[in-house]
């Protein structure tokens, strides 16, 4: 996990300048490798554990329990998005937050997702009508509890954002996960079904707002004055729409498969789109955790902004291309180890949508470079864009069948880093044969030869548990061996790092 940390040298070689004062340069190099440490840990962790829980509950659990689940997940994460309006970036966009903002900011979080959970509890018959499934009506209402106890932490987890608390977060992650995955196994276990699925979401997010309150100093007052939060709402309200959009993006597939293929399609889908999310999620949670803050305090000037940028995007390009990729490579073989039989119909989609997962990182570092510059309606009509043109292909493509939606929604997002290239080009002057022929590409184009060949090796080998750990092993080998041969940069600096750690230690 160490060798996270030599991302922490690329950036701060670049933060540090003779005009800075050494205080403000050592106090952000510390908190930026706090940050970048913790992320690792707290993203490393969930994932880690969320992988652990999930191999005993796919061997407990069907598809269909799956199924269900997933197909309302899109309403409580459009009710959780709306209740948070987007205030908690608006709050880290501000150069010094008051009392008075964070209290306006919880105070209509609490009123919005009350008022959100009583439209969604009376609105559960249409949801069972949608999806012509009545067991939909109570497990929705209950599910619906999630984003309301959601609504209790926010400000909280602002406040620890804006101060860069990783490492508060990361045992409020690793405590919440043991807790709800033990209690779902359990039930589980039990025979409860997709209500254990439901109940770990709700007692998640539960604990999660509880320890929220505890690690964070900041208390409301009852002096309400919502002035604050409507003056951010200018800011705030391009966010929201921008995460509706984006929520509308990740859940599409659970939608459409719901309503036209049913709950057991979704159940397969859901679960190969749960190993690629925990595979991106694990860098691109790290990244965003001290993207947006980091950047903000460099955009002043626009040539240090753009060389922090870059080293952050080569970072992410160095280790989510081989990272996902090599899931790609592997998917048949680690479902088959894990499960059996059971979920090989998701290895083929897991496969594809391990090249999506790829690219994930690399576009939420561009969405953090548009919020970071203020220019959140930037953010906003290129995901606007993006999201209708997935929505409408992909209901066009229907009656081809899952795969070739799956195969359209891969190309579009990954086409769409032109756009985000662009506007990064005209906000910050960030060259197209800099970040894409130089940032981008080298690791991407190593990254697929390198999984060719680890392909190759290992045709004649027909046992799954050899496959895969021979192909984990000659891609690890050879990705590290040529960089190391192109006297890459970025390796050997983090080579050094660990060397002077080890050292150190």
């Amino acid at each position: 996990m160490k060798a996270f940390f030599f991302v922490f040298l690329h950036i701060m070689n670049t933060i540090e300048e003779k005009n800075t004062p050494e205080s403000s340069s050592t106090s952000l190099r510390q908190r930026t490798a706090r940050g970048l440490m913790w992320g690792v840990v707290n993203n490393g962790s969930m994932q880690l554990l969320g992988a652990l829980f999930g191999v005993v509950l796919m061997n407990l659990l069907t598809q269909v329990d799956y199924g269900k689940v997933a197909m309302l997940t899109i309403f409580t994460q459009i009710a959780s998005t709306l209740q948070e309006s987007g205030f908690t970036q608006a709050l880290c966009n501000l150069e010094r937050p008051t009392h008075r903002d964070y209290n306006a900011v919880f105070w209509f979080n609490i009123g919005m997702s009350a008022i959100l959970y009583i439209i969604l509890f009376f609105s559960a018959p249409l949801i069972v009508w949608f999806y012509n499934d009545p067991s939909l009506l109570w497990l929705s209402r209950y599910l619906f509890l999630g984003f309301f106890f959601s609504s209790w932490g926010c400000v909280q987890r602002a406040w620890m954002f804006i101060n860069m608390k990783n490492r508060e977060s990361a045992i409020i992650v690793m405590v919440a996960m043991l807790v709800s995955s033990s209690v779902n196994v359990w039930m589980a276990w039990q025979g409860y079904g997709y209500w254990s699925l439901a109940t770990q979401t709700v007692l998640f997010i539960l604990v999660i707002s509880l320890m929220n309150w505890y690690f964070s100093p900041w208390r409301p007052t009852l002096h309400i004055d919502l002035r604050p939060a409507f003056r951010l709402f200018g800011f705030s309200s391009k966010l929201l729409l921008t995460n509706l959009f984006n929520t509308l993006n990740a859940h599409v597939f659970s939608v459409l498969l719901g309503r036209f293929y049913g709950d057991q399609s979704v159940g397969t889908y859901s679960q190969a789109r749960k190993w690629t999310d925990m595979g991106a999620n694990t860098v691109n949670g790290m990244v965003s955790g001290v993207a947006q803050p980091v950047l903000t305090q460099v955009r002043a000037d626009q040539e240090r902004y753009r060389n922090v940028f870059r080293k952050m995007l080569r970072f992410v390009c160095f280790v989510s291309f081989p990272a996902m990729l090599g899931l790609s490579l592997v998917a048949h073989d680690f479902l088959y180890v894990i499960s059996g039989t059971k979920w090989l119909s998701s290895a083929r989609l897991m496969s594809l949508l391990c090249v999506y997962g790829a690219f994930v990182p690399v576009s939420t570092l561009y969405a953090q470079l548009t919020i970071s510059m203020g220019r959140s309606g930037v953010n906003f009509f290129s995901t606007v864009a993006l999201c209708t043109l997935i929505w409408l292909g992909l209901i066009l493509l229907r009656p081809l069948g899952i795969e070739m939606m799956v195969l359209f929604f891969i190309a579009i997002n990954v086409l769409w880093l032109a756009v985000w290239q662009w506007w990064a080009h005209r906000l910050i002057g960030l060259r197209w044969t800099d970040a894409l022929l130089r940032d981008i590409l080298p690791f991407l184009l190593l990254s697929i030869g390198v999984m060719a060949a680890a392909w190759w090796v290992t045709l004649p080998i027909a046992q799954a548990w050899l496959s895969l750990m021979v192909k984990m092993t000659v891609a690890a080998i050879l990705y590290i061996g040529l960089l190391w041969v192109a006297k890459a940069k970025i390796l050997r600096e983090s080579v050094r790092y660990l060397r002077h750690k080890d050292a150190r230690d």
